[in-house]
């Protein structure tokens, strides 16, 4: 995949020096990893070293332990702020874990080289890469997405050697544009390259034997004086193969193909797809203008760090003994590992002084989806679940993979039968062969699969795309797995209650009236009381208005492992953690009454035993001192539902009986004072508090409570110096309640429309009145009559300052309900009057009915 040195075949005599080899890989690339293992195969090392946190190394041996699935993920925090943290994700199609896998099973000694992360996680200021090297050889190539021409070009194809071009233009790449000048354009010969049986002090391009299989194998032998270069230069690797002698004639090939590696021009210092053979990948001309901007841009300090510290890990490797060192890195740091070492003064001067922090590290569950995030290694995919099936399904995989379209698309009960199956796997074939690729990617299958299984709907592509070409694999990582207190009692928690982490979204339905449903319920709520959203309340398709179901939404996201550990600061059990976090949000001066209220409702649904006596005296101090009733009202409504708890949950309320009573008494009293002097805005809010302050005591069922709410609301109803909206909300409130009946409320109604008030305040008494109940008016013609008759008689303008009010009004009530006063009014005059005698019954329209009944009855 990038230049290496030759040496001796490993059974000759000569193998006796320490032999190195690079092997520049494709973060999470199926091909990468397919090419790496069949490398590692040939080349037998007995030191690997791997690109990630070198302090990671004590994880390693979790590698094959029961209970180990990738997609996993190197986690690392600091402890003290676990937020700043990061990840390193590993999938099974991943290189480096297919590196792993190999040491584990050849018994090979394995570690990371990269910076560790006490020094990553200090490194704040951390410059992201200036740009993307793939996408450049990409645009180069007249791609606009990278993925898409790596996915054509490498993972699609089995010419692995196509990796040394690559690596090859990576060096190109990382040149200074002073550099890229002097170095002039190199044509390489890989089959001339191993006839010749180059000297070991020599670097070529291309493959030995095929014994790298199409990666980097540079050898580092500390007895001879390899290709020497500045440390974290980049500049071009030295050949001893034929120059071109025209710049016209140079390009970068490698064994067998150079499907879609560019050509640098050191002239033009510029790159360019040239010299391609149509007949091979049928890869077009690139666009060298949009490139060449980018190229030639130096390497971040950072990086060169990170490259430094890269070296300094594979000097240790070999002074400690390694006669066949692999070092497996992404493909842009391969040229600055290759060749000569060099002194290592250079490299401690580079890492002197870096920032460092005290970090934990950990293995924690991945998911595909998430493999596209750029931490760790700052690398993604955006289609991991394609990958992950290129690299699992090595027969037939196109056939296989539209095979499982169609499965997922007959599960949500679309029609697919086998035809289209066999219709789309010709398709992608054919617009793979149209295209010169060697088999059809991930543009031809979905391709394929827009137009034959899915019939152009993309809709069902996008469920496609995310259910398979995106993918929510979970991984797992073994019990023994360093974790926080927190997070071994979540584990065992869950464990009990057969909750079970996954990355696709699903519905739990609880019945409180089962003791396990109440433990899941409590373990849910403690989990949202410490800010872990494992589960979301949602609305149940059963429609209940009991307390005895709750439903939940459970997703479990990677970064919840992030969350579990911050929360640890509370608590080492979720108890425990979940009352100390309330009572210091409750013992906060800034707590309201409704944060009090809410946060006390909250810890009887968690079952916070040992919190509930703090936060009701925290309520009834803060209650005390409070005057404010618009406060009071936004709490009462939870304190309220508090009450009912006790029922379902055993848990007991009584305390905060007391603490209810006192509010509702303190409301009563200043209600009146409350709704005096507001505007319309100040009076619609307190409008809606008073309607949940209603709904909560109709559901509370006591008799005292009621009673003085309804006399409170009657004071209220007979004020004249109230904005109408809250004076005929409380007239529909005790009309509702049947403490007024129908001509009670018609007549306060009449009143309230008589002349001499403001045509803008009767508009918000009948908005109030109404509030949003079509139907009253559909049912109560003389009431829309009314209404009708005061709305005919506003003169021009006092239409025009009422309507936006009275648009309003009705436009909150149902489409049906407005359909059907609209008829109503088209069939004019009021309703018959209300019937106060049997004259107004028809006596023999109602026998008749009588004896229909009779008869469906069997009665005589």
């Amino acid at each position: 995949m990038s230049p290496h040195t030759t040496d001796s075949p490993p059974d000759s005599a000569a193998a006796v020096a320490s032999q190195t080899r690079v092997f520049g890989i494709r973060h999470h690339g199926p091909g990468s990893a397919r090419s790496l293992r069949l490398a590692l195969e040939r080349f037998r090392p007995d030191v690997i070293l791997i690109e990630g946190p070198a302090d990671a190394d004590p994880l390693l041996t979790h590698i094959a332990a029961e209970g180990m699935a990738p997609p996993v993920a190197l986690l690392a925090y600091v402890p003290d702020t676990p937020a700043q943290a990061a990840f390193w994700p590993f999938a099974v199609f991943s290189p480096e874990w297919q590196a792993l896998s190999y040491a584990h099973e050849h018994d090979v000694t394995v570690g990371f080289c990269d910076l560790p992360a006490t020094h990553t996680l200090a490194a704040r200021d951390e410059p992201a890469d200036r740009t993307d090297p793939l996408a450049l050889l990409a645009t180069t190539a007249g791609y606009d997405d990278p993925e898409r021409w790596w996915d054509a070009i490498i993972e699609s194809t089995a010419d692995a050697d196509i990796f040394d071009a690559v690596t090859e233009a990576m060096a190109v790449l990382r040149e200074t544009p002073t550099a890229a000048a002097a170095t002039a354009t190199t044509r390489v010969d890989p089959d001339a390259a191993a006839a010749t049986g180059s000297p070991a002090d020599e670097t070529t391009v291309g493959s030995q034997g095929n014994a790298t299989s199409g990666f980097i194998a540079a050898q580092n032998d500390s007895d001879s004086a390899i290709t020497d270069r500045p440390l974290g230069n980049s500049t071009a690797v030295e050949s001893t193969a034929p120059r071109s002698s025209s710049p016209d004639d140079a390009t970068i090939e490698s064994a067998g193909t150079a499907d879609g590696i560019p050509e640098y021009d050191a002239a033009q210092g510029d790159c360019r797809a040239a010299g391609f053979a149509p007949d091979k990948a049928g890869m077009p001309q690139g666009p060298a203008d949009d490139a060449e901007e980018l190229l030639g841009s130096p390497v971040d300090p950072h990086t060169l760090q990170r490259e430094a510290y890269m070296r300094q890990t594979m000097r240790k490797a070999l002074k400690g003994g390694a006669r066949r060192l692999a070092v497996v890195c992404g493909a842009f740091h391969a040229p600055a590992l290759v060749g000569k070492l060099g002194p290592a003064t250079a490299d401690a001067q580079l890492l002197k002084g870096l920032p460092k922090v005290k970090a934990t590290l950990t293995w924690v569950p991945w998911t595909h989806s998430r493999l596209a995030g750029a931490s760790g290694y700052g690398a993604g995919v955006t289609s991991p679940g394609w990958y992950h099936h290129l690299f699992t399904e090595t027969e037939q995989p196109i056939a296989r993979w539209l095979t499982r379209v169609a499965g997922t698309l007959r599960a949500h009960d679309l029609p697919v039968s086998s035809a289209h199956i066999i219709e789309s796997v010709r398709l992608a074939n054919t617009l793979a062969a149209l295209r010169e690729r060697p088999l059809p990617g991930l543009s031809e299958v979905t391709e394929a699969t827009r137009a034959v299984l899915c019939e152009g709907d993309e809709t069902m592509l996008r469920l496609v795309t995310r259910a398979l070409v995106v993918g929510e694999a979970l991984g797992a990582v073994p019990e023994d797995t360093p974790a926080v207190p927190l997070e071994t009692d979540l584990r065992a928690q869950a464990r009990t209650l057969r909750l079970t982490r996954q990355a696709l979204s699903r519905q739990l339905d609880l019945d409180l009236r089962k003791d396990r449903d109440v433990a899941r319920s409590r373990l849910l709520h403690q989990l949202r009381l410490l800010g872990i959203g494992w589960g979301t309340p949602t609305s149940s398709e059963v429609r209940n208005t009991g307390t005895f179901r709750e439903t939940w939404t459970l997703v479990w996201e990677p970064e919840l492992a992030i969350a579990v550990i911050e929360a640890s600061r509370w608590g080492t059990t979720l108890l425990a953690a979940a009352e100390a976090k309330i009572l210091d949000s409750a013992a906060a001066p800034e707590a309201t009454i409704a944060d009090l209220s809410r946060a006390l409702e909250q810890a009887l649904l968690a079952d916070l035993g040992g919190a509930i006596p703090g936060l009701v005296a925290r309520l009834e101090s803060a209650a005390a001192v409070d005057h404010d009733v618009t406060r009071l009202l936004g709490a009462l409504p939870g304190l309220i539902r508090t009450l009912r708890y006790g029922d379902v949950r055993g848990t007991d309320v009584t305390a905060l009986t007391r603490v209810a009573d006192g509010m509702l008494v303190r409301i009563c009293a200043g209600l009146p004072g409350a709704v005096t002097g507001l505007d319309a805005d100040a009076a619609a809010a307190l409008r809606a508090l008073i309607d949940d302050a209603h709904l909560a005591l109709a559901t509370r069922d006591d008799e005292w409570a009621t009673r003085e709410w309804h006399t409170a609301l009657g004071k209220l109803a007979d004020r004249a110096d109230v904005h109408g909206s809250l004076v005929g909300r409380a007239v529909r409130l005790l009309c509702d309640a049947g403490i007024l009946d129908d001509a009670e409320s018609a007549r306060r109604l009449s009143a309230a429309l008589s002349v001499g008030h403001d045509p803008t305040e009767k508009a918000a008494w009948i908005d109030g009145f109404l509030g949003g109940r079509g139907l009253f008016l559909v049912h109560d013609r003389n009431l829309l009559h009314r209404i009708d008759t005061w709305l005919r008689g506003l003169d021009e303008d006092q239409f025009t300052a009422t309507l936006p009010l009275l648009r309003r009004t009705f436009g909150a009530f149902e489409s049906g309900e407005r359909q059907a006063i609209a008829q109503a009014v088209r069939d004019g005059g009021p309703a018959t009057t209300t019937p106060t005698g049997t004259d107004d019954f028809d006596l023999d329209r109602g026998l008749l009915a009588l004896h229909a009944a009779t008869r469906i009855l069997a009665v005589t």
